[in-house]
Parts: structure tokens; sequence; C-alpha cells
């Protein structure tokens, strides 16, 4: 399923630059930046100053002090936010002054000049905080993201020494398999075999019985045989993954009785062995899987190579997956998906318009074969 992001709300383009003037400018912790913010709210609060003082008294330019006293608090906080206020209202009153402004009573231009005050100081205050609420916000969002990525390089690296310890396991049991069970199953059979010759010998019919025990033993013996051998598979040496996957597809026609053939398409290099022993593994079970669950009788294991990467399929004719319920929810693609994913690579499974399954893996190059 795919994960569609939220819809963002759509600006008007009139108003972009303001937002992006008000995110990446206003709230920015850069010194010199802030130093640059500081220059030009002083810079601006001069020039509104003798605007307001050519345009005379009767035209006020109060409204417009707002902006040096906002940039102001974005640059150095609200103490310098409340100098500028303090400095723009001065500025103001004394411009209206020089242009010949005249009052009834001196108190006048004081109660002017404190309720502008007022007004730029409550704006500093808003913005201080809104500042401040941002600031948090931030710090809060690269904390919980360092702590995001410190968790998932954390359950990678577990990911990564549980696959390896179940590798080793698989080894072990393999082993166990090949130099216990089967020398075990060998003397039997071969113990058979005996019995089997000292009952010919006497001429008895029970001979025939013997030689099947032993035919039994054989089979169970060859089965041990590939059982340990898929097992044992610790580490592929370097280029050795176009000669595994060409004796797993050998392997599969020979014990499950069906056509399993190899392709390869390109020049394939190798250059550790994890990886490529994961890709083996992707092959491996996704083989299996169109055997014993999607009853194929045709597979065919494929690995291209090109500049952009590396890709490994495998197809086969057989049921494919249900409508409503697939392979794709078993343990054993879950498996599949995680193993590639550890080694960078993109993992689908789809059904296929004709019948039957596809598995694939695709690896980029800035992720090699390894």
């Amino acid at each position: 399923m795919a994960i569609v992001a939220p819809a963002q709300p759509v600006s008007h383009p009139r108003w972009r630059w303001l937002q992006g003037f008000w995110r990446h400018t206003l709230f920015s912790l850069n010194p010199r930046r802030s130093r640059r913010l500081a220059v030009l709210t002083v810079g601006l609060m001069l020039v509104i100053g003798v605007l307001d003082y050519l345009l005379g008294f009767e035209v006020s330019m109060i409204a417009f002090y707002c902006l040096p006293v906002i940039l102001g608090t974005a640059a150095l906080g609200w103490l310098f936010g409340s100098f500028v206020a303090v400095a723009s209202v001065a500025l103001w009153l004394a411009g209206d002054l020089l242009a010949g402004a005249h009052y009834s009573n001196w108190v006048v231009p004081w109660w002017n000049g404190l309720l502008a005050l007022s007004t730029y100081l409550v704006i500093v205050w808003l913005f201080a905080t809104v500042r401040g609420l941002q600031i948090e916000m931030q710090q809060r969002v690269r904390q919980r993201t360092a702590a995001l990525t410190a968790e998932i390089t954390e359950r990678e690296r577990l990911e990564k020494i549980l696959l390896g310890i179940s590798e080793r396991e698989r080894a072990n049991i393999g082993r166990e398999l090949h130099d216990d069970l089967g020398q075990h199953l060998t003397g039997t059979a071969f113990a058979g075999q005996v019995l089997g010759e000292k009952l010919q010998a006497l001429g008895l019919d029970e001979q025939r019985d013997a030689w099947k025990i032993v035919e039994l033993l054989e089979v169970g013996i060859e089965k041990t045989r590939h059982l340990a051998k898929g097992l044992m598979l610790e580490e592929i040496q370097r280029d050795g993954l176009v000669d595994a996957l060409r004796e797993l597809a050998h392997d599969i026609s020979d014990q499950f009785r069906v056509v399993c053939e190899f392709q390869q398409e390109g020049e394939c290099h190798v250059a550790e062995s994890s990886s490529a022993l994961h890709l083996l593994r992707i092959a491996q079970e996704a083989a299996r899987n169109a055997v014993q669950h999607g009853r194929a009788h045709h597979i065919i294991i494929k690995l291209t190579c090109r500049d952009a990467g590396h890709e490994l399929t495998v197809q086969d004719d057989g049921t494919g997956l249900p409508v409503n319920e697939g392979r794709g929810t078993g343990l054993g693609l879950r498996i599949m998906s995680h193993r590639a994913q550890i080694i960078g690579g993109d993992f689908l499974i789809k059904p296929l318009p004709e019948g039957g399954t596809l598995v694939r893996c695709r690896l980029p190059q800035a992720h090699p074969v390894s």
C-alpha cells in the first residue's frame, strides 16, 4: 500500500516570498544573519524617520516603525527589540517636532509616545514569544530526529546481528546434518547392504526387503545432503554469486523434479559475500515458495547486471498470488523483504498477468552487490 503524504496548503504566489522570509530569515539563529538583521533594522528605522520628517507632521508614519521593531526582535531578541521600539518612538516624536508640529499641551506628545511605545512593546512580546516557541519546536524536532536516527541505526545493527546469528545457526545445523546424521545414515545403509548380501548368499526371499531398506536409506542420505548443502551457505566467495545461483537452479530441478533454469545478463562482479548471500537466500526462498506453495512447474532465476545496478528476479508459472491474500503476507516474504532492505535493495512481489508470480530484488549502483 502506497503511503500518500498529507496535502499541503497551497499559498497564493504573492505571499510565498513573505512565507519564505518569515520562515528562513526571521527565525534564523545564524549569528552572521542576526548581525545583518540588526544593521538592517537600524538603517530601516533611520530611513522611516527621514521620510517621517520629509512628509511632515500631518502624515503619520507611526505604523511603519513596526517593521524595524519586528526585525530587531528577530535579530537579537526582545531586549534589542525593546530598544528599537523606544528609539522608534523618539525618532517619530523628534521628526514631528522638527517638522513644525505644535501641541496645545506638553502632555500630548508624551501621551502619544507612551501609547505608541506600549503598542510596540506588545508587538515585541508577542513576536518574542512566537520566536521562542519556534526555536523550542526546532530544537525538539532536532532532538527527536537525532533520537529516531540513533534508534533506526541501532535497530539496523541489531537486525544485522540477528541475521548473522541466524546464518551461523543454519550453518551449524547443516554441519550437524552432514557430519552426524549423514554419517549415521551412511553407516546404516552399509549395514543394510551387508545384511542384504548375507541374505542373498543364503538365497532367502527377505533379501528384497533388505535391498529396499538400503534404497530408502540412500534416498534419505541424498535428501540430507541437499538439506545440509542449503543450510551451510555461510558465505559466497568473490564473484561466486553467479555460480551459486546456477547451482541453486540445478538443485531445485533435481530435488523437486521441476524445470528451474538460471539466466544471466551482463557481467556480474560481487564485491563482498554478505549481500551476495542475501540475494542467494532471496532466490532460494522464492524458488522453494514457487514449488511448495505455487505448485509451479517452470521457474526462471535471472540475474541482470547493468551500470545502473543489479537486479535479481525469480519468475514461475504457478498458481500465483490469491486475489485477497497471497504469500506476501507470510513469513517467507517478510524475510525476503527484510534481507533486501538490509542490503539497500528494492523488493517487489507481484502476480503476473499470464499466471504465476514475479519476485524481484533490485540493487542500485549506489549500493553495489556486496
